[in-house]
């Protein structure tokens, strides 16, 4: 099993997840993270330190967001690891629970 970082963090890219990650598998993209399932070892730290709850166990994930395992399998081998935290985006608040930022995903 896995965790999957979701449509919420898109903008909202806080970090406070990767401190946690004992194997780094958060990857950094323009605008949002994404976790390598490859790497993630279900250790459960991150889901509860993400401040966007942005972060679902594979398990967890609701059925219309399933996409979302595989946009980060794939995303996670394009970007770079990230393991520590940096500050958020200055709007990232007003980013917050807004939904449709899908289509605002950066590659």
């Amino acid at each position: 099993m896995t965790y999957v970082v979701t449509e919420n963090c898109i903008k909202c890219k806080y970090t406070d997840c990767v401190e946690v990650c004992p194997v780094d598998c958060f990857h950094e993209g323009p605008n949002m993270l994404a976790i390598d399932p490859d790497e993630c070892i279900d250790c459960t730290l991150c889901e509860p330190e993400c401040p966007a709850e942005a972060i679902y166990s594979e398990d967890d994930l609701p059925p219309s967001m399933g996409f979302w395992q595989d946009l980060n399998a794939e995303l996670s081998q394009e970007w770079p690891v990230i393991n520590q935290k940096t500050d958020p985006p200055e709007d990232a608040e007003q980013w917050d629970g807004k939904e449709g930022k899908y289509e605002l995903l950066e590659r």
